[in-house]
C-alpha cells in the first residue's frame, strides 16, 4: 500500500485525498485550518499544522511517505517552503500545485519532481495516476483534451510507433520522447519521433489526447 502525504486541505487537496483513500492508499493530510482537517478525518489521517516548518512534517510522518503532493495554491511562499521541506525529508517523489507558469518554474527549481496546474476535477485524475503508476505529469490544455507524460507501455517497447500502431491502439498522439542519453553524463534528451522511432523501456512519452482516453489508460 502506498503512503501519500498531502499538504493543503482546500478543494483540490480534499478531492485528491478522498480519491486516493477510495483507491486503498494510506493518506496523511496536513493543513493549518482545523475545520478543514476535521472534515477529512473519515478518509485520511488528518493533522493540523504548518507545513512551512520542517519539524511539523517530520513529526507528521512525511519522511516515511512514498510520495507527497503540495496542494497549496494561493500562498506561493508557503507552497515553495513546503516543497523544499518535502525534498529535504528525502521524499522520493514530490508533486507540487502551481497557479502560474512562473510559479511552476520556481517549484521545479526548488526540487519539485512534477508540477501540476489542476482544477478540482483533475484531482481525481491525479489520484488515478498515482495509484496506477502511469501519468507522471498531467496538464489539461483545453476542455476535453490534455497532455500527459507517461512511461512507454510495455507492449510497445522494442517496436516502432508504426509497428505498435500507437495512435490507433491508445487514442493518443506522441508529441515527443524524453530519453536517457547514451553518453557518460546520462542526461535526458528530447526526441521528436518519426513513425519509425523504436521505443525503449526507459522512455517517457509526452502524449496528447482526449482527457477521457488518458483517464482510462493504464499500464498492463
Amino acid at each position: 500500500m502506498k503512503r501519500i502525504g498531502i499538504i493543503g486541505a482546500g478543494r483540490f487537496g480534499m478531492a485528491l485525498a478522498e480519491s486516493l483513500s477510495n483507491a486503498d492508499a494510506e493518506v496523511v493530510l496536513i493543513d493549518r485550518n482545523r475545520p478543514a482537517i476535521q472534515n477529512a478525518s473519515e478518509f485520511a489521517t488528518s493533522l493540523q499544522g504548518d507545513a512551512t516548518q520542517p519539524h511539523v512534517l517530520e513529526e507528521a510522518g512525511f519522511g516515511e511517505c512514498d510520495l507527497a503532493v503540495v496542494a497549496i495554491g494561493g500562498n506561493i511562499e508557503a507552497s515553495m517552503m513546503a516543497t523544499a521541506n518535502c525534498k529535504e525529508l528525502g521524499i522520493p517523489n514530490v508533486i507540487s500545485k502551481a497557479t502560474s507558469e512562473l510559479h511552476g518554474k520556481i517549484l521545479r527549481r526548488i526540487g519539485a519532481d512534477s508540477v501540476i496546474y489542476p482544477d478540482r476535477d483533475s484531482a481525481h485524475r491525479l489520484a488515478k495516476a498515482i495509484v496506477n503508476h502511469n501519468a507522471i505529469d498531467f496538464l489539461e490544455v483545453s476542455e476535453g483534451y490534455s497532455i500527459a507524460e507517461i512511461p512507454a507501455p510495455p507492449a510497445t517497447v522494442g517496436k516502432s510507433l508504426a509497428e505498435s500502431d500507437f495512435r490507433k491502439t491508445t487514442g493518443m498522439t506522441v508529441l515527443c520522447i524524453r530519453r536517457q542519453a547514451d553518453g557518460p553524463d546520462k542526461r535526458r534528451t528530447v526526441v521528436l519521433p518519426q513513425a519509425s522511432e523504436v521505443l525503449r523501456a526507459e522512455d517517457k512519452l509526452i502524449v496528447f489526447g482526449e482527457t477521457v482516453k488518458l483517464d482510462s489508460f493504464s499500464l498492463e
